[in-house]
């Protein structure tokens, strides 16, 4: 719960997953960052004091790399090399963080090589430095602080204006799906851009710092910035109903928030209404998009001991409708990035 909230220094609710970025590497003395990607069959290849320009790295998946290497020089991060490959259980263009996984996994990879540390908020901003620099897309701190500071067991309650994090367990009786609609999606050639100016506009025309500040009375008018203050709601709303074990309340605040996406902030496709729409049916407590939307994945909690039933019938339903082919994940919430 919480998409778009994010870069409003409001409040999230994800969950680091079970799917993975994983860096192998060795450090190097000669002042090179080197990167093979397993998945792209290519290399980058960067300086690593951070003086190449993050936006000119070739291919384009290295600019997340380039990103990294110049916001941990910029903190201090000593210039030491080193030799990579990179591969990944994390979908591209799905919704469910691959850039952050990539940037995140590099960074504690060059930390490590150096012998060099940084608090794990530090770190999110430096990754969500190095996305913006190496993408252009103005993306918020989620999915960074998110892949850092999961927790086994728990969805996180993030407030992005502070930067801390609060473990939230998860009812063990229920397993958290993920379905990709077969659509990917390109932030740097969607609307996420506009979005994230509209909010950020709304919020100067009311004098505010951020639309955390707005109440629903100062936004009744505006659907971007509508929806932006009721997630906030519906994130600390969900958080609640979590600790107090009141599954049933999680339903009507996962519905609310898809149609707030979908009709409020116009990020979903008729694809994922649909997903959302057969998981519903067939048994989900509740399901909405995840991530920025324009394509991706949905998200839903289930009952564990349906959970592979009711995604294949979901697979067998949408797939009739639509002849794409959805991906779904039964997935775990996990600790965050560190050493393998």
């Amino acid at each position: 719960m919480g998409d778009h909230t994010d870069y409003a220094e409001g409040f999230a609710l994800p969950v680091a997953i079970d799917l993975e970025t994983r860096v192998t590497f060795r450090p190097t003395r000669d002042g090179r960052v080197r990167v093979r990607s397993a998945g792209f069959e290519s290399e980058v290849d960067v300086s690593a004091d951070g003086t190449v320009d993050p936006a000119a790295v070739d291919p384009a998946w290295g600019r997340l790399i380039g990103g990294v290497v110049r916001t941990l020089a910029v903190r201090g991060r000593p210039a030491v090399g080193i030799d990579a490959t990179v591969s990944s259980t994390v979908p591209t263009g799905s919704g469910l963080s691959s850039s952050a996984a990539l940037s995140v996994s590099t960074a504690l990879a060059l930390l490590d090589a150096a012998g060099w540390t940084m608090p794990a908020a530090e770190l999110a901003v430096a990754c969500q430095e190095a996305e913006r620099l190496g993408t252009g897309v103005p993306s918020g701190i989620m999915d960074q602080l998110a892949s850092i500071r999961g927790v086994a067991g728990n969805a996180l309650l993030l407030d992005c204006r502070t930067l801390t994090v609060e473990p939230v367990p998860l009812p063990s009786a229920y397993a958290i799906v993920v379905v990709h609609s077969g659509l990917p999606r390109a932030l740097a050639e969607s609307a996420y851009a506009e979005r994230h100016a509209a909010a950020t506009g709304a919020a100067a025309r009311l004098g505010l710092a951020a639309l955390r500040d707005a109440t629903s009375d100062q936004v009744a008018d505006d659907p971007i910035a509508r929806h932006v203050v009721s997630e906030n709601e519906r994130v600390l709303a969900t958080a609640d109903a979590l600790l107090r074990g009141d599954v049933g309340a999680l339903k009507p605040l996962f519905a609310a928030s898809h149609a707030s996406l979908r009709d409020d902030f116009r990020v979903s496709t008729p694809e994922l209404d649909l997903l959302v729409e057969l998981l519903v049916e067939l048994g989900a407590v509740g399901a909405r998009l995840t991530g920025a939307g324009f394509g991706g994945c949905v998200v839903a909690l289930v009952q564990r001991n349906r959970a592979d039933d009711l995604t294949a019938k979901v697979a067998r339903a949408y797939s009739a409708k639509t002849g794409l082919e959805p991906r779904a994940f039964v997935v775990r919430a996990v600790d965050g990035a560190g050493p393998a």
